[in-house]
């Protein structure tokens, strides 16, 4: 799996010298390798979650549709087993128990529409209004379940008959929430601004404004500096204006971003800076660097976490399952050896079914199972 490029380190000291750095020093060179980590976690994250879907679509989907089509075939030998003669009224009740689960898992999470006729022959209503009242009682329990959590009350026409209806109107009742919440919020604010402060209060926010703009400053400055070396509108050769040109691309990202550490890096490799620079730099600037720096940590923080719950919800895999490029690929490893042993498994079921003798003396094992337990033929 390929790797970032290598980039230049931004590092106050060497090893030798870093137990006589200040606090602002060690604190800079720990936010530092906190960003180069996380940004490669990122990375080869972001890396191997294309690299698994790729593969869930050239090596499990295959093994899950050969899968499915086996299971369609056993579908079909146990409604055979069905009406045929020689099976007592309790053997043909399981046989009933194991068409319904299965058929009805096939067709409404595989599509294997084909398979309906045998469902509705086994049950008292046919699959499409069976399963029109499910999705119905889903979104009931959706309903109560989103309205606990956000405090919304559903209108009585809203249409919520699927998730992503329910998502959209959640979304837009949470939106207009906020918005409000927001206005009320702006109204108090204004409120507030309206009345006299006191001496401490202005002293306060003067503080909170003058450190804004330092920290702005900070990464405006690190911007400028590099626009006036590489803005390519005043070069008259072509080739080093198209230099130019790439690296103000590289600059304005990183300045858009307020990535402090990507315009540090791009200092050092045009050779604006070099790292006694760094182990110069003044405690005040170093403490809106620092500020600037965590703010840069937590962001990525927040973006591996957010990746790792969506790779958890498109896998069904717990976080911890699925938050290295090694855990991605042990799990879909493990999901596929395991399809190919199910597969391996199924058809020789199917064989071996297909002598009545064999398939009632493993119906004798078969239990109908309860709502709430787990059966042996869920996996199938």
């Amino acid at each position: 799996m390929p790797t970032q490029p290598q980039q230049h380190i931004v590092q106050i000291g060497t090893k030798k010298q870093q137990a006589v750095l200040s606090k602002s020093q060690k604190e800079f060179n720990r936010l530092i390798q906190k960003i180069e980590t996380l940004n490669q976690s990122l990375h080869d994250l972001r890396e191997a979650t294309q690299h698994i879907q790729q593969r869930v679509q050239t090596d499990y989907r295959p093994l899950l549709t050969q899968y499915s089509r086996f299971r369609a075939d056993l579908v079909r030998l146990f409604d055979r087993a069905y009406e045929s003669k020689g099976y007592t009224k309790t053997e043909k009740k399981k046989l009933v128990d194991l068409i319904q689960n299965i058929a009805f898992e096939l067709i409404d999470n595989q599509g294997m529409d084909e398979l309906k006729p045998i469902y509705n022959k086994h049950t008292e209503e046919n699959f499409d209004k069976t399963n029109a009242e499910a999705d119905q009682h889903t979104a009931e329990l959706l309903k109560e379940m989103m309205g606990s959590m956000f405090g919304i009350n559903f209108e009585d026409d809203v249409d919520v008959s699927d998730p992503q209806k329910m998502a959209a109107y959640v979304q837009e009742q949470v939106a207009q929430r906020e918005a409000a919440e927001a206005e009320r919020k702006q109204q108090a604010a204004e409120r507030k601004a309206a009345k006299p402060k006191s001496e401490k209060q202005q002293e306060r926010e003067a503080r909170k404004q003058t450190e804004e703009r330092n920290i702005t400053k900070a990464v405006r400055t690190l911007y400028i500096d590099l626009v006036k070396a590489f803005h390519p509108d005043r070069e008259l050769d072509e080739a080093e204006k198209l230099r130019k040109t790439e690296i103000m691309h590289r600059v304005t990202e990183a300045y858009e971003k307020s990535d402090l550490l990507a315009l540090l890096r791009l200092q050092l490799e045009f050779e604006h800076i070099d790292q006694s620079h760094l182990e110069t730099l003044a405690e005040e600037q170093l403490k809106y660097y620092n500020k600037i720096l965590r703010q840069q940590a937590q962001e990525l923080d927040d973006e591996f976490f957010a990746l790792q719950n969506d790779l958890a919800a498109m896998t069904g895999k717990p976080a911890f399952a699925v938050n290295s490029p090694i855990a991605l690929e042990f799990s879909l490893n493990s999901d596929i050896a395991q399809l190919k042993r199910d597969i391996k498994q199924i058809k020789s079921d199917i064989k071996a079914f297909s002598e009545p003798a064999i398939l009632k003396q493993w119906l004798k094992t078969y239990r109908i199972q309860k709502p709430d337990e787990f059966s042996f033929f869920d996996l199938m």
